[in-house]
């Protein structure tokens, strides 16, 4: 099974430039952890609530004018939307993270996949094995 079968279509994305205000306002409003950044249509990266906190709050930076850019997680973790269910489950516990936005080879924004997206496609046991990976603490 592809990851494109299982992957919820509809994204709701950031550009870099949109204030972390906004960012934590559409988060809010669409009961999501995280949103993809896109830049000249293509994948920039994520903003996770957890980047909003540690990278702008913590630091007594300004929801107003900090932006996803100054937010966002270094280096982009993706993954595409012909990549296996296994592959993927494999690769998120492993990089111990619980959601994954989709591309296509052009690198543009598809989708999103989630442990969620991915215990409900039938692999329970490889989500729940993927999510203890992901719950151990790292050293």
């Amino acid at each position: 099974m592809k990851i494109q079968d299982v992957m919820t279509n509809e994204v709701s994305y950031v550009a870099p430039n949109t204030s972390i205000l906004e960012i934590a306002r559409k988060m809010r409003d669409g009961d999501i952890g995280a949103t993809p950044v896109v830049e000249n249509e293509r994948l920039a990266g994520m903003v996770t609530d957890r980047d909003i906190v540690v990278r702008v709050i913590a630091e007594g930076g300004d929801v107003r004018t900090k932006t996803a850019r100054d937010a966002m997680s270094p280096g982009i973790l993706y993954c595409y939307a012909d990549d296996t269910v296994e592959a993927v489950l494999d690769n998120m516990g492993d990089q111990q993270i619980r959601r994954l936005p989709v591309v296509d080879r052009d690198k543009r924004l598809v989708g999103v996949v989630s442990l969620g997206d991915l215990a409900m496609s039938g692999k329970r046991k490889a989500a729940g094995e993927a999510l203890q990976e992901i719950s151990e603490p790292t050293h």
